[in-house]
């Protein structure tokens, strides 16, 4: 949520920046409501503060006939403007929440992903002497992949992952983790981007696969519900991905400045309806309904919440230049960055069948948007109390194990094993 004393500041950026990221509010609205707020506020405190007065007195001595009507009116005076002051608050608060995070300044404008703008490319394309299959018919030939069964016990959009495949899966996993977990290769990846962060460490999270409504819409991530699965008859819904559940983790708590960043590996189950996706990537296991995934959650101050996010995406870089793997980094433009992003960044990799560029990978810098409403804060060696900011990011997902399949196979149909995750995988360099 946007800090309203930022909206009172500046409502005409305000309104500009929202209509940028396709999240129109009526910011005159909110501030006229603002403005009815502090009023009936005011004179709410003030009638309890005589009513406590009053009932001090009458505490003192036998009331009088016109004490005691003077209380029944005082009460219910204070009912109706508690009743007005909880009416304008609902719509106060719900015009609030919809208040978009501004966009950073060097984040492109763009009315949609279209206008979204490659930052840089990576790596060279892999050059074959036959006609590269696509990763579904690579699995169902080699019976690492099985939907149609799938299909059978699940419906649509679910897949069967079995043999080597699960295998290079969670070498992929492993590898990760002995990255975001090992401080000399960490501090080698600030170093080698130019960043001045803590070389702390990720601490490994296996988290919770449900989350509760109110720190779902606090997170700024139950929306649109169209895509998310709701436990019927529970406030509770399956996550749609880790950080949904690591960035709740410290709601309501005051964390002190010493112990940041905070740095979470969150490997989850995620769930997607897929909602407004009908008919595109039906072949193969991009999109589903259920994937594997593990997520970057950083805590910090606000001081250090840029380059955390910069750390984030060369982190990212690292795993795919190791894993040998062309890709291209995407700034993505005020349309496609998110209600709680400040600044997006997408990495692609190269699928050779799709001859094309495939999102595997995205970082998302939040500031203090949605610290706000989980009431996440810091304290300083004074005393004094921040709110924290919080970044996300992909570490590694589905995707890159596909982009693995694709641009390591061989005429044969095998699948060679990236150098860096053959000691994961018992020695294996093919599958």
């Amino acid at each position: 949520m946007l800090d309203i004393q930022f909206i009172r500041d500046n409502p005409e950026l305000v309104k500009e920046k929202s209509v940028q990221k396709t999240y129109p509010v009526d910011v005159d609205r909110l501030l006229a409501l603002d403005g009815e707020r502090k009023s009936k506020l005011t004179q709410v405190e003030e009638l309890r503060r005589r009513r406590n007065e009053q009932a001090a007195e009458l505490k003192a001595g036998r009331p009088t006939d016109g004490q005691i009507a003077t209380g029944r009116q005082l009460k219910e005076e204070l009912s109706e403007r508690e009743t007005e002051l909880a009416r304008i608050e609902a719509e106060y608060y719900e015009l609030l929440k919809k208040v978009p995070n501004m966009p950073a300044d060097d984040v492109p404008v763009g009315a949609s992903e279209d206008e979204n703008v490659v930052a840089k490319t990576v790596g060279q394309k892999p050059q074959f002497d036959f006609e590269p299959k696509s990763h579904w018919e690579l699995g169902e030939a080699r019976g690492f992949i099985d939907k149609q069964r799938a299909t059978k016990v699940a419906g649509t959009r679910f897949a069967y992952l079995k043999g080597d495949l699960v295998q290079l899966h969670f070498a992929l996993i492993n590898f990760a983790m002995s990255v975001l977990t090992h401080e000399d290769t960490l501090a080698k990846i600030a170093a080698d981007a130019g960043l001045q962060v803590s070389t702390k460490p990720f601490s490994m999270v296996m988290p919770p696969l449900m989350i509760k409504t109110d720190l779902y819409d606090a997170m700024d991530r139950l929306e649109p519900r169209d895509d998310r699965y709701k436990i019927e008859g529970e406030e509770l819904w399956l996550q749609g991905s880790a950080e949904h559940v690591l960035g709740s983790m410290h709601a309501d708590e005051i964390i002190p400045a010493s112990e940041l960043p905070i740095r979470y590996a969150g490997y989850a189950t995620s769930f997607r309806k897929e909602a407004g996706t009908y008919g595109k990537d039906m072949e193969g296991i991009i999109r589903l309904h259920q994937f594997e995934k593990l997520e970057m959650e950083s805590l910090t101050t606000p001081e250090d919440s840029l380059n955390e996010h910069l750390f984030h995406i060369a982190i990212q870089e690292y795993l795919m230049q190791q894993l040998g793997l062309p890709y291209q980094v995407i700034m993505k433009c005020t349309a496609d960055i998110g209600k709680p992003d400040a600044r997006g960044v997408d990495i692609e990799v190269w699928f050779p069948a799709q001859n094309k560029y495939r999102e595997t990978h995205t970082a998302d810098h939040m500031t203090d948007y949605q610290a706000r409403r989980l009431k996440t804060r810091l304290r300083r060696e004074d005393g004094s109390l921040e709110l924290v900011h919080t970044n996300d990011a992909t570490a590694l997902a589905q995707r890159p194990m596909i982009a693995i399949m694709e641009n390591y196979q061989t005429a044969d149909g095998t699948i060679a094993i990236p150098a860096v995750l053959q000691p994961f995988m018992g020695g294996k360099t093919h599958i």
